[in-house]
Formats: C-alpha cells, structure tokens, sequence
C-alpha cells in the first residue's frame, strides 16, 4: 500500500555511537505519539545509514517525502551537504515529491527550552543572586558565521529574560572563544557561581569532553560554583517542535533549506569558492548579504517549488 507521505529525520550523527543511539529512541517516542505517520530516520554522517539511503528508503513506496532537519544551527550540512542529497533523490525518484523543512533553528521554542534548563541549573546551585551568577551558553561552533551568530541571539535574549550580569557564548570546536576563555573572563569579573547551558540535541563526543573540561574547570577554580546542564533532545518542547514543521509543511509558502539553490553554494561545490562562507577572500564580488534578492527580514524564506498536490 502505497502512503501519501513519509517523514525523514535527518540527524547530524556522531562518532560516539550513543548519540546516534538516542536519536533512533527519540524517533521511536515520536512515532508512538503519532502511529498513523511513517517516520524514517537517516544521518549526515558517523552512522549506518546515511542521506542518499535514507532518502531511498523514504521515496519508497510514498507519493511525497517530508525531509525534516534534525539540526539546531545551519551550517555547511543544512546549506550544502542536505540540498545536494535531494537533488539526486529528485533525479533518482522522479515520481516522488520532495519538500523540506527549515532545521529547528534559534527561535522561541529553543529559547524555551534553554530557558528552563538554566532555571534548573540555579535551582542546582540553591538559587544564587543571578546577579553573581554567570551564564555560559555552549554551541558546537561552525565556520559559517551565521550559525554562530544564531546562538549569539539566543545568548542575548537569555539576558533580557533574566537578571544575570554576565551571560557570554563559548564554543566546543571550530571557532572563538572556548570554554576556558569565558570561564576566565566570569572569575576576573567576579562571578560566584557559573551555570554553562550545552545548546546539544543528544550525547555524543563533545558531551563527554565538555563534561572532562568543566571537572578540570572546578579544581582550576575551586572559589566558584558551576553547575553543568546537558543536552535537550528529548525535551517536549523539541516534540512540539517538530510536530509544528510537520503541520506547517502543508502550507503553499513552506520553505526550502537555507542556501537550496543559492549560487553561492552551487560555486562552493564547483571548486570555485574554498568553502560557502560568502565571503571569499580577493575582493568583494562573491560577498553578499545572503538575502539573495529579498527584504532583510525574509532572508532564506525561499517559496518551496514542491508544494503539496
């Protein structure tokens, strides 16, 4: 029997196998709230199965496939690696509609979760003076700047939601500053307590090494408290999350990935630019604002060409 649409989730992957092992259980809790959807699962990389099998196993037996981004931040997967996997799935699959959805994103339902889970962390510390308390919100970094610029927002609008004095934004890898820069600059400023907030879906490599860094951290700086969240991905507010890109794939104006179709991806992938970070250097016609065309405020809200029948 053929089913009008299939569902993949597209996980990042990882080396540490228990992370992969925690987004196939999330998909199974997903399922269970919704029997009567058909919900694959396939990863970028690090894990069996990978985009063009994932995709091969969705297109079967459906009229359409719904990819959804199972990815927090827009990075060089979601703006090049997921569109050119589709691209062959279209040519592969003829008959197969395929239409995707953004990835989760840094808007206010990350917000709320990151929210809750720093209130968690000064109920940890017995509920400090926020104002000696300082936050550390910890991403994965990236080479797009973009990316990192999302979690930069959710920095700020932790600190207009709440009292602390400091709220800084450290990284993992890839780019400035780690961990150990912002702890440094909360100490000197005279911060008692320190909550770092983890901005991962599941477990995986990083999450051990940040847990090794923050016990090292501890004995470096035994006169203040830290209090160490973790990773969110079976939080309700990510179900909700994901049954919203469900429900709104179904509206005429659904948006593609972020850079589907944007010439600036498409000579990255010719070898023309050395990555799709838009600002090449040698001079200033390859730099854009990345709004190809629109308004500033719809930037990367392409129409999707694949709308449902």
């Amino acid at each position: 029997m053929i089913s009008d649409t299939s569902i993949l989730l597209v996980g990042h992957g990882s080396r540490n196998r228990d992370g992969n092992r925690e987004t196939l259980h999330f998909a199974a809790q997903w399922r269970e709230q919704h029997p009567a959807w058909r919900i694959e699962v396939c990863f970028i990389e690090h894990a069996d199965v990978l985009l063009d099998e994932g995709l091969d196993r969705a297109a079967r037996d459906t009229r359409r496939v719904l990819l959804i981004p199972f990815i927090l931040n827009a990075a060089g997967h979601v703006k090049m690696e997921l569109p050119a996997a589709l691209e062959r799935a279209r040519r592969r699959h003829p008959a197969v509609d395929f239409a995707v959805t953004p990835h989760l994103g840094m808007g206010r339902p990350l917000f709320t979760v990151l929210q809750a889970q720093l209130e968690r962390l000064m109920k940890q510390l017995a509920v400090p003076d926020p104002r000696s308390t300082g936050v550390i919100l910890l991403g994965r970094g990236s080479s797009d700047a973009g990316a990192n610029g999302e979690l930069a927002k959710m920095a700020r609008w932790i600190f207009e939601a709440n009292e602390h004095e400091l709220v800084d934004l450290a990284f993992t890898g890839i780019t400035w500053p780690r961990l150990e820069t912002a702890v440094q600059r909360q100490a000197r400023l005279g911060m008692m307590q320190i909550c770092i907030v983890p901005v991962y879906l599941f477990t995986g490599v990083l999450i051990e090494r940040i847990k090794e860094q923050v016990e090292r951290l501890q004995r470096q700086y035994p006169q203040i408290a830290f209090a160490l969240g973790t990773h969110f991905g079976f939080d309700r507010g990510i179900f909700a999350l994901l049954d919203a890109r469900v429900e709104d794939q179904g509206l005429p104006e659904c948006r593609m990935l972020e850079c589907d179709g944007c010439k600036y991806r498409e000579l990255a992938e010719d070898g023309h630019l050395p990555d799709h970070s838009h600002t090449a250097t040698g001079g200033s016609q390859l730099e854009h604002d990345h709004d190809h065309g629109q308004p500033a405020a719809h930037a990367h809200h392409h129409g999707c060409s694949h709308k449902p029948a």
